[in-house]
């Protein structure tokens, strides 16, 4: 065999293709040329704001929404307009959506025996489904009868039932409480893997995307923002839009002059960019890329020593396993900068309101982005 031939053969095989995908409502675009292509067994997240045209974007795939133009395929099948049950996809909602009539068991084996298979072989699969999603026992009860997480679990049950090539998640978790959500997202992605079928969610919970996404596809009016895996749309944003989406992110306007950056009375070094001189930009950091430096600016691992800054302590708020305090410098006017500090350093530093300290902005982390109009 070829090194080509090799490299060929454990190339990801694409899907799920979507070609320029639009879809109006009368004179509102929901969807704007969309394109994207989904790997098989490739867990991927549509992550965004109410209104962004991630729900529209499902629906279109699922054939809930016929899009006005553009192509969707599945598997190598052109399946733009087929209607829903002719497309080979189960599918999850917020709601749960369970006939309350039926038992979970009933619920689940709905599609089976639609289908007019054998009882003895309905039976098989309702009890290998109650079981991978971990209700073997729960099989007799009704939906009143089971919490939001077991609704939810056999709601994923019964997509699951007719062995789908796609799974599709409208934001099935956004119902549940806190503790509940962080431990079926953890059981989804687990079964998802073992599975191996390639999964769709739509989702405007951040951290929900960014441990359950093997890709994200961020998206704004109808478009998307940026495609990429969590740690590149954390670590590396593309616009001010996605920085600014995706956790907590401080923004500071200033100019471009030359390879420094200016705000204020202050200028520093910010990271590699193509901006012309003159532009206005917003300059950008996260509150954990910001370092505090200790007596004597010293600092575990060593820094630049570029970018340093005496700030006061204006406030504090504490998180439980970090302080977020907001710092302040008279030459920066009214702008504030956010910053995350350990219990260990606040401890250690002594950190107070009303005290001085001094920090860094690491320059590989101090963003600069046109701001809007400019581009």
């Amino acid at each position: 065999m070829t090194e080509s031939t090799t490299a060929e053969s454990t190339s990801p095989q694409v899907y799920l293709r979507i070609e320029r995908l639009t879809k109006k409502f009368g004179l509102f675009t929901a969807l704007d040329d969309v394109s994207l292509d989904v790997y098989e067994g490739e867990f991927i997240c549509f992550l965004g704001p109410s209104g962004c045209g991630k729900t529209t974007f499902l629906r279109a795939i699922a054939g809930l929404d016929i899009q006005t133009s553009g192509r969707v395929y599945q598997d190598n099948a052109d399946i733009s307009a087929l209607p829903p049950s002719e497309r080979d996809f189960g599918i999850v909602f917020q709601s749960y959506a369970l006939f309350p009539n039926l038992t979970a068991w009933k619920n689940i084996a709905f599609g089976l025996e639609n289908q007019k298979l054998d009882k003895a072989k309905i039976d098989a699969r309702v009890a290998e489904l109650l079981e991978l999603v971990g209700l073997p026992d729960q099989g007799p009860k009704y939906p009143a009868q089971l919490s939001g997480g077991q609704q939810q679990r056999i709601a994923l049950a019964r997509a699951l039932a007719m062995s789908p090539g796609l799974l599709l998640l409208d934001e099935p978790l956004s119902a549940l409480d806190a503790k509940v959500r962080g431990h079926l997202r953890h059981e989804m992605k687990q079964l998802q893997r073992r599975l191996g079928v390639t999964t769709v969610m739509v989702t405007h919970d951040q951290e929900e995307a960014l441990t359950m996404a093997d890709r994200i596809v961020v998206m704004d009016q109808g478009r998307i923002e940026q495609v990429g895996t969590p740690t590149e749309i954390y670590c590396e944003p593309d616009t001010l839009f996605v920085a600014d989406f995706i956790g907590a992110m401080n923004q500071v306007p200033g100019k471009i002059d030359g390879n420094r950056l200016k705000i204020a009375g202050l200028d520093f070094t910010p990271r590699q960019h193509d901006i012309a001189d003159g532009t206005s930009i917003v300059a950008a950091i996260r509150p954990e890329d910001i370092v505090p430096l200790g007596a004597g600016g010293e600092i575990a691992g060593g820094t630049s020593g570029e970018n340093r800054l005496e700030v006061e302590i204006e406030d504090m708020e504490f998180l439980g396993s970090f302080w977020r305090v907001s710092l302040r410098n008279g030459a920066m006017g009214e702008n504030r900068l956010l910053a995350d500090m350990s219990i260990n350093a606040v401890r250690h530093m002594a950190v107070d309101i009303g005290s001085t300290i001094e920090v860094e902005l690491p320059a590989d982390r101090l963003w600069v982005f046109p701001t809007a109009g400019t581009e």
